[in-house]
């Protein structure tokens, strides 16, 4: 829980008990790299999101960013696993793979496309790379859901690249918008292809061209993240630096209702942000509820061969 150290009587002043606009520029809290791991059958990943920053950055639960041109890397891919408990959303910038399930649900990802998935109750997938050589580049994030959701009926989403609102929200800013909406001033909100009413996702792939300066408006109660994969970009009024590579977290305070974004040089960035859940976070591997007991019942479930 975010507590507020507001007053009552500052409540409809637009400057908080310190003197600072109640409308501040989110600023970067902490820079964390990456770890190179492997998953799958092999697969060479950098992730970036897991473990203790569960709980700083809920209801996000883990982010992986993978990209090699070299077929060792990735031709493995990820074959049958199971899931329950949250939903898994596949971003692809470059390559092709293949996704099955339990369910009967197939498809083929490409550059631009994404690919969102409900495990809810359990369900049983592979990703599999389409492609012999070449560049596999993209992302994959697993959101929570929310405890009542948890044991909800599976769902199966792929959204090619022609789906994404791509917007041009201020000079040199160019935003492929997933899910959520975005407040962009001046003109009428805009939605992604992705609402939830539970975690609120705000996620969108950002795009600078050299000098470009933008800032929106964001819920100053949500947990947000930036993760530069191409060039620097600045953050808040400070313009402190989030550099390639890193993953950077975003203060979250009542009083920062906004996030600014700048770029001295060509960037790209992917930007999640979400209503904290505050519910206990239980993990055994793919499964994540809310109890011990439940990943026990997961994993019974799966051995009976009824997860899926």
């Amino acid at each position: 829980m975010i507590e507020s150290s507001v007053s009552e009587n500052h409540l409809n002043d637009p400057f908080n008990e310190f003197g600072a606009p109640m409308n501040a520029s989110r600023e970067i809290e902490a820079l964390v790299a990456g770890q190179a791991t492997q998953d799958g059958a092999g697969v060479r990943l950098t992730r970036l999101l897991s473990g203790d920053l569960q709980r700083r950055l809920d209801p996000f639960l883990m982010l992986d960013a993978f990209r090699s041109d070299d077929p060792g890397d990735y031709i493995a891919g990820f074959p049958e696993h199971p899931h329950r408990g949250f939903e898994t959303v596949t971003i692809m910038l470059a390559g092709r793979m293949r996704h099955r399930d339990s369910r009967g649900n197939e498809g083929l990802l490409q550059a631009g496309d994404v690919q969102w998935m409900t495990a809810g109750r359990g369900i049983l997938h592979s990703e599999m790379p389409e492609q012999e050589d070449g560049l596999m580049e993209g992302f994959q994030l697993w959101l929570n859901l929310p405890a009542r959701d948890k044991m909800c009926e599976p769902g199966y989403h792929d959204i090619g690249a022609a789906e994404i609102p791509d917007l041009a929200p201020a000079p040199g800013v160019h935003v492929r918008l997933v899910a959520g909406t975005l407040a962009v001033d001046g003109a009428a909100s805009v939605s992604g292809v992705v609402q939830r009413t539970g975690t609120e996702p705000l996620l969108m792939d950002v795009r600078l061209d050299a000098g470009a300066d933008w800032s929106f408006s964001l819920p100053a109660a949500h947990n947000a993240f930036l993760h530069v994969y191409d060039g620097e970009v600045g953050v808040g009024e400070s313009g402190a630096p989030a550099p390639a590579g890193a993953l950077a977290v975003l203060a979250t305070r009542q009083d920062m209702a906004r996030v600014r974004l700048r770029a001295a040089a060509p960037s790209r960035a992917l930007f999640a942000a979400g209503r904290p859940l505050n519910e206990p976070i239980a993990q055994y591997g793919p499964f994540v509820m809310n109890t011990r007991d439940e990943l026990i019942q997961a994993v019974e479930d799966l051995r009976a061969g009824v997860l899926g």
